[in-house]
């Protein structure tokens, strides 16, 4: 992750900073599904106003953007957590809130409607866990294994240091880990019956 355009984002992003629609749609079209995952996981049915505020911010500021790729995926998170930071001190309470999995759905190509099934499925699965673990794991995983980041861009996004983003990534893979092995089916061996 984190190179989706490659070699066309310069260009991409030359032409989105010159004012060209096409080209800012691109940038859009490459970075909502990862946006509203991470922002539908820190604030469920708030997600789409979030994103929405998150992108008016960017194509405001889009001039002043200077970097490649990944600096751009970074820029545009961190621009998402603070309006995600200001919608948590609005509400009132910092924890990530449940929502439905429907709203999650990613934009991905409908070639294969069996794949995409189960690909949904554990999609959707995945994002409930990460819902289940406190609020700042479930951000770093969300910004590390969904939006791509890495460890340098995610310590950014959040203002925390990189050594507390692996700390908080360690503590939140492993407690997913833990979630996984309590959701999965287990074997009776007094009667060979599998229970979920």
């Amino acid at each position: 992750m984190g190179r989706v355009l490659g070699e066309d984002f310069t260009a991409q992003l030359a032409a989105a900073q010159d004012g060209d629609e096409t080209s800012f749609a691109a940038l859009w079209r490459d970075l909502q599904p990862p946006l509203l995952r991470y922002l539908g996981v820190a604030a469920g049915p708030a997600a789409e106003d979030l994103a929405s505020e998150t992108w008016i911010r960017v194509a405001r500021d889009l001039a002043t953007f200077h970097g490649d790729e990944r600096g751009f995926r970074g820029w545009v998170f961190t621009i998402a957590r603070h309006r995600l930071v200001d919608w948590r001190r609005h509400e009132g309470r910092a924890r990530t809130v449940s929502r439905p999995v429907e709203q999650l759905d990613g934009l991905g190509a409908r070639d294969d409607p069996a794949a995409e099934a189960l690909d949904r499925l554990s999609t959707d699965a995945a994002l409930r866990l990460l819902a289940q673990l406190p609020a700042d794991q479930a951000e770093v995983v969300t910004l590390r294994a969904v939006a791509g980041l890495d460890v340098p861009h995610v310590a950014s996004v959040l203002g925390k240091r990189p050594g507390t983003v692996r700390v908080l990534a360690h503590r939140g893979l492993r407690r997913l880990a833990d979630l996984v092995t309590l959701d999965a089916p287990h074997d009776d061996p007094s009667t060979g019956v599998v229970t979920p």
